[in-house]
């Protein structure tokens, strides 16, 4: 979430005073704001010289994380929503589509889980595709220099030496290209960062390429998350759902899909299991896991979680290698 110096300038109670009180509670963003004791820093305000403006600070602060929100619906409300905004894109493969229910639902976060080599990134890549085909922006975040323009060719239907097509070929795929925003991103710090900005360049209007986003790729999720977990504290685990609460915010108030990839680890009963633990399998509204036998261009997928669809439903022989 912001930064408290960042809301100075919009809201003027949050000062540099305001900003030095809570500096001294170790409270520099809204997101350490929000962890805090409330009761117990309206107890040390009361206890400064400027109590009271540092607690009318504290009931801005308080304001400005109401306003963000979103206003309550009703059931027939989220059903004519759901009508209008949460349609469906193509992953691009029609046995991934015909499993989940036509493809990749709008304001849900979907999941991929696998060991590598398992075809997640070659999902994430043909989503990517297909969605910038329909002439929409995709934004994929790539913690592993996985993305590949050759494999985005072959997907829409040209040769992987794409740069020797006809000058038609090569025009609809440089469409595409530039409708595939890539961000090397390398920690979840910086992954925080692209998402505040894409947010609030979708909430401002700002940014052409970011009026029309309709896909949010991680490709993956849990290589920035699992080094903040080893630690013993607390911190990783609370950015960790900070992460999802922030994907699936704007999955949701931007009418967005979210696609991410996690892999696998071993389970204590000698299976594998998604990694990231107990609390992330709540964050996802549709997991799927993929696999594939060794040297294979096929994989299987199998639906782990799903809000319509019954959990161990699997598509076989999904074809993804070439």
């Amino acid at each position: 979430m912001a930064p408290l110096n960042s809301l100075e300038k919009e809201y003027p109670l949050i000062d540099s005073n305001f900003q030095i009180f809570c500096a001294s509670h170790a409270i520099y963003s809204v997101e350490d704001f929000l962890l805090h004791d409330i009761d117990a820093l309206f107890t040390s305000a009361t206890n400064c010289s400027s109590s009271q403006k540092l607690n009318q600070g504290i009931h801005q602060l308080l304001s400005i994380i109401d306003a963000l929100h979103p206003p309550l619906l009703n059931g027939l409300q989220l059903v004519e929503d759901a009508r209008q905004n949460k349609h469906v894109f193509s992953t691009g493969c029609q046995g991934i589509d015909a499993l989940i229910g036509g493809g990749l639902r709008v304001g849900q976060l979907t999941e991929l889980v696998g060991p590598s080599s398992s075809g997640k990134t070659q999902v994430c890549l043909m989503s990517a595709s297909t969605v910038a085909k329909h002439n929409c922006s995709v934004i994929y975040l790539d913690t592993g220099n996985s993305f590949s323009p050759q494999r985005v060719a072959h997907f829409i239907g040209q040769s992987s030496d794409y740069v020797s097509g006809n000058q038609a070929d090569r025009r609809l795929l440089q469409n595409v290209l530039d409708r595939i925003i890539c961000y090397p991103v390398f920690d979840v710090y910086q992954m925080f960062d692209l998402l505040h900005q894409l947010k609030n360049n979708l909430r401002s209007k700002i940014g052409k390429s970011d009026r029309h986003v309709k896909l949010l790729i991680v490709d993956s999720i849990s290589s920035l998350i699992t080094p903040i977990l080893r630690g013993s504290g607390p911190q990783g685990h609370t950015l960790m759902i900070s992460a999802g609460f922030l994907l699936k915010q704007l999955a949701h108030e931007h009418n967005i899909t979210v696609l991410v990839t996690n892999h696998v680890v071993g389970g204590d009963d000698g299976n594998s299991k998604p990694a990231l633990g107990e609390s992330w399998k709540s964050v996802p509204h549709v997991r799927l896991l993929l696999s594939r036998d060794c040297g294979g261009k096929v994989c299987n997928m199998s639906i782990i979680k799903h809000p319509a669809m019954a959990s161990g439903r699997t598509a076989t022989s999904v074809r993804l290698f070439v």
